[in-house]
């Protein structure tokens, strides 16, 4: 019989699909584990189990034909629109249900998802750490005293510990690639303009987007597959694009793959575990067939595009809230100190993206692929940021975004692929960074590396056995 703890999303709707389980019985495990393990993990700040569970019967019965997501049990960060459900951004400052679905949670469930809750993150996803006031702190799975990095953290621990096969993030600066590192999952940023942010026209102007954090490479496309696309009111587009599931399945081909460790900002030393992980997939992906070799990726500095949106996205969130003054005392902190960020600020920083975009997209000039580490430094003790201001937080951000917040601003896509686990007992990722619309490369990519390197799940995890 199938263990649902560890099945992965094409495994869970084969059998939905065939009749071996149905959705109510996939849906309700779910629910089960999710009460076990959530409260020494922390993943979940709303759990919706009678709503999942009255929806996984009814879709039990009332279809002919499945979707493909028919009976997965989905989880969705906080900042992502729930009908029925306050979209709390990780804070106290909204009290009012959203009336509607985001536009990808309504894909999702027309795909047949079930949303099972939605997972914690720190107060607007301004740190790659999540801990906070309002939630308290989230707890990575492969050791209950580590963070699982951020924002996406209660995602990635709700998928890392078997409670979910799939859940939804986002990535402003890094928060879906940290987190899936930190948590041995695999997480694609993907282009700029990719998946619809509606109702909102953005998410933190250019740097934003959203979409899954997943066990195999294979089902973070499948859900590509249902989310992507756009809405009259996105403020950004992506190029086209083909199945990322057949992307997932097919060889990549030959390719040109450049590595390097050095970080994109200064004062930042990578851990010697992440260089070697990276020197070690270099030789892999050798072996593979593929054309590898070192390079200097000459990074632009993309600080002045950085900042002002970063700035910019937590004021026009703070903004839009019901009540500012239940916002956290860091969060209002940071309001205070973006102050300078006027809209004529914001455009200026828009157009630098643009410019940082074009000097760093030269490095595929000669690369198919760049491949460096995901994060700089191992997961951290929790408590990073507890009770810390804005600067201080910010100093503690940078090991975590030395490689990841470049291609925010750049509009890249870019994944976390794991490779393994490390002395230490906990994950070690690597992070695989494609030209403008170049997912489909790095899913292809990412499953030949998970196919000659698999990875380990739930091996370890808090509370959950082999």
């Amino acid at each position: 019989m199938t263990d649902l703890r560890s099945a992965s999303v094409a495994e869970t709707v084969r059998l939905t699909s065939e009749g071996d389980l149905t959705p109510r019985v996939v849906v309700d495990e779910a629910l089960d584990r999710i009460a076990s393990l959530d409260p020494g993990l922390n993943a979940f700040s709303v759990v919706l189990a009678e709503r999942a569970h009255e929806e996984a019967v009814a879709l039990g019965q009332g279809r002919d034909t499945t979707g493909p997501l028919h009976g997965v049990p989905i989880a969705i960060k906080e900042e992502v629109d729930v009908a029925g459900c306050v979209t709390t951004f990780g804070g106290e400052a909204n009290t009012t249900p959203a009336a509607a679905d985001a536009e990808l949670v309504a894909r999702l469930r027309a795909a047949g998802a079930v949303i099972v809750g939605k997972t914690t993150m720190p107060e607007f996803g301004a740190y790659p750490y999540t801990e906070g006031a309002s939630r308290g702190i989230t707890r990575n799975p492969w050791d209950p005293t580590r963070t699982p990095g951020g924002s996406s953290g209660g995602t990635a621990a709700a998928v890392a510990s078997g409670m979910v096969p799939v859940g939804i993030g986002g990535d402003g600066g890094g928060s879906i690639r940290i987190p899936s590192a930190m948590c041995g999952l695999f997480g694609l940023k993907p282009q700029r303009g990719r998946v619809t942010t509606a109702p909102h026209e953005h998410l933190w102007w250019a740097l934003g987007t959203v979409g899954p954090l997943a066990r195999t490479v294979r089902d973070a496309a499948i859900v590509y597959d249902v989310i992507k696309g756009n809405t009259d009111t996105d403020l950004y587009r992506a190029g086209p694009t083909g199945s990322f599931e057949a992307a997932a399945l097919r060889e990549p081909g030959r390719l040109r793959i450049g590595w390097s460790v050095k970080p994109v900002g200064v004062g930042v030393r990578p851990d010697p575990l992440h260089v070697a992980a990276v020197e070690e997939t270099a030789r892999l992906l050798t072996t593979l067939g593929h054309d590898v070799r070192e390079v200097d990726p000459r990074y632009p500095d993309p600080t002045a595009a950085f900042v002002p949106q970063f700035f910019a996205g937590i004021r026009s969130e703070a903004q839009a809230v019901e009540h500012y003054d239940r916002l956290e005392r860091r969060t209002r902190e940071t309001y205070r100190l973006g102050s300078w960020v006027t809209p004529k600020v914001t455009q200026w920083a828009l157009r630098a993206s643009e410019r940082v975009s074009a000097r760093a997209n030269r490095v595929f000039d000669d690369v198919d692929v760049l491949l460096t580490p995901s994060i700089a430094h191992r997961p951290p003790r929790v408590g990073v940021i507890d009770g810390r201001g804005t600067v201080a937080s910010s100093l503690l951000a940078m090991p975590a975004i030395a490689y990841a917040a470049l291609w925010n601003v750049a509009g890249n896509p870019a994944a976390s692929v794991p490779c393994g686990l490390a002395p230490d007992g906990l994950p070690v990722g690597v992070q695989l960074v494609g030209p403008t619309d170049g997912e489909e490369v790095l899913l292809s990519l990412s499953a030949q590396l998970e196919q000659a390197r698999p990875w380990p799940l739930l091996a370890g995890a808090s509370g959950v056995t082999d």
